[in-house]
């Protein structure tokens, strides 16, 4: 079956390697989703394939807790000093979009401890179809669904859905168990977002990750191309 991916593949390992880079503010990819979509899953899978050749940072949000940080803490992905926790208080996308000072401050005292870093990610609390990043905290957007919560995700559309940088529609390998409707899901996706990429993805294979973190080298390659 043939799922709609629209997306450059970059060099190999684009970006700059480790400890080559001068002081300056990393690349800062946010990703956001409905709660259970496997947000923090998709990070801990990002953090592990792209930490060989790439300084890497993560900071998440919850609005009480510091569940995401310390799971993340626990799987090893990252140096514990690479990873930090905004506790919101409030809904999720608030401290993503409205209010940013603490995101901010938390990318601030990563960057002055552990930098130069190549690429911070930062963790949205679950929220719904309508969170999005402000332009003055993150560079791009992902935005994580998955087959478990219906086929029809891609058809509500909304914000996060339409506009994110990336979609990513998670847990394919439950599909047949759920029965959702990965042709009609792509189909859906692409009608809502045009050109825009959407990648498919399964943290249960190994190479589950892979187009995801291509795509985030990207962005690096990108970003690189016009600083220079």
């Amino acid at each position: 079956m043939h799922l709609y991916h629209e997306h450059a593949t970059p060099p190999p390992h684009a970006g700059s390697p480790k400890h080559t880079r001068g002081r300056h503010s990393a690349l800062r990819i946010g990703l956001g989703g409905p709660v259970g979509s496997g947000k923090t899953a998709t990070v801990a899978a990002l953090c592990r394939s792209l930490n060989e050749d790439l300084d890497l940072a993560v900071v998440t949000n919850d609005i009480y807790t510091r569940e995401d940080a310390e799971f993340l803490i626990q799987e090893a992905v990252l140096p514990p000093e690479r990873i930090t926790a905004v506790e919101t208080g409030a809904c999720p996308h608030t401290a993503i979009r409205d209010d940013i000072s603490a995101n901010l401050e938390a990318i601030e005292t990563l960057e002055n401890s552990g930098g130069p870093l190549d690429l911070i990610l930062v963790e949205s609390g679950g929220d719904n179809l309508t969170a999005t990043f402000s332009q003055g905290l993150v560079d791009a957007q992902i935005f994580v669904i998955d087959v478990a919560a219906g086929d029809d995700i891609p058809r509500k559309g909304g914000p996060g859905v339409t506009t994110a940088d990336l979609l990513v529609i998670n847990k394919i390998d439950l599909a047949r168990y759920v029965g959702s409707d990965l042709e009609a899901m792509a189909n859906d996706a692409k009608a809502q977002r045009g050109e825009l990429p959407v990648m498919f993805t399964s943290l249960a294979r190994t190479d589950g990750i892979d187009e995801v973190a291509q795509w985030a080298r990207q962005q690096l390659h990108l970003r690189s191309r016009h600083t220079v």
